[in-house]
């Protein structure tokens, strides 16, 4: 099983890798238009074949994972930092705060996530420029995928408050902001990395899901998500099976996430 997880990482850095190296892989730029070539099949000069409008396939399959890759563990941070300091306050402070803030949690982990990215996205402009769009899209995806991460925190912070080192800490004169972050922040890293590679993943899988409806990121900008739109048209699946690649890579990756976070404890 140690193979199988070398083999993950392996996986994941080549392809983290071919995406950071986008410019310098793909041959051609992936906003430019061969109509003279439309819907070809692979060749030598086009990898994965061109799509609709004569694009390269491959040149926007990489620039596609970069974007996906880049923002989707950016949004996780994000969403874990919102977590840790929902969590530390309403497991310090107790209280109304800490009622608050579990009524918060309840909400939005009670919410269907993808129902309620379909809602907000839709709310925004669809001809967004595309940086734009790529923000919006991501701080979405943090703004709805705090509240697990939060709930771990909260627990974890008010089984901690009354432990002998805290206690200790304030009855030496600890001041409170200090004693959070220099004494109970330090012991969340294990969870609030547990969290943060299991939002991963989803916030990828999410991401693909509201591109493929074109609530994603926008044209000309690839994504992972905009460039799976094109399964769309399934008939097309038997004739050109190379357009699976995106999803058989996006397959790929997140298995290997799955397994490399997953099976490190279980097998070791």
């Amino acid at each position: 099983m140690k193979a199988l997880r070398t083999a993950a990482a392996a996986v994941l850095i080549g392809v983290a890798v071919l995406a950071a190296g986008a410019d310098a892989f793909a041959r051609h730029d992936y906003a430019a238009q061969f109509r003279d070539h439309a819907n070809e099949g692979p060749s030598r000069r086009f990898l994965l074949g061109t799509d609709d409008v004569g694009r390269d396939r491959f040149s926007r399959l990489l620039h596609g994972v970069r974007v996906s890759l880049l923002c989707a563990p950016a949004a996780a941070l994000l969403a874990i930092a919102i977590g840790a300091v929902i969590g530390l306050a309403a497991g310090y402070f107790g209280g109304w705060l800490d009622r608050a803030a579990g009524i918060a949690i309840d909400l939005f982990l009670s919410l269907p996530w993808l129902f309620a990215l379909l809602m907000l996205r839709a709310l925004l402009p669809l001809d967004a420029a595309g940086w734009i769009s790529i923000a919006a899209t991501f701080l979405l995806l943090a703004g709805v995928g705090w509240a697990s991460g939060a709930r771990v925190v909260r627990a974890s912070v008010a089984g901690m408050r009354e432990a002998g080192p805290i206690l200790h800490a304030r009855a030496y004169g600890c001041g409170t902001w200090r004693l959070l972050w220099f004494h109970m922040a330090p012991n969340l890293r294990p969870v609030l990395s547990a969290q943060f590679w299991v939002l991963v993943p989803v916030f990828l899988l999410t991401e693909a899901n509201l591109g493929v409806l074109g609530l994603g990121v926008t044209e000309p900008i690839p994504s992972w998500g905009n460039i799976l739109a094109e399964l769309q048209n399934y008939h097309r699946i038997p004739e050109s099976p190379w357009i699976l690649a995106p999803a058989a890579l996006l397959v790929l990756v997140v298995g290997s996430l799955h397994f490399l976070v997953s099976g490190r404890g279980a097998w070791e």
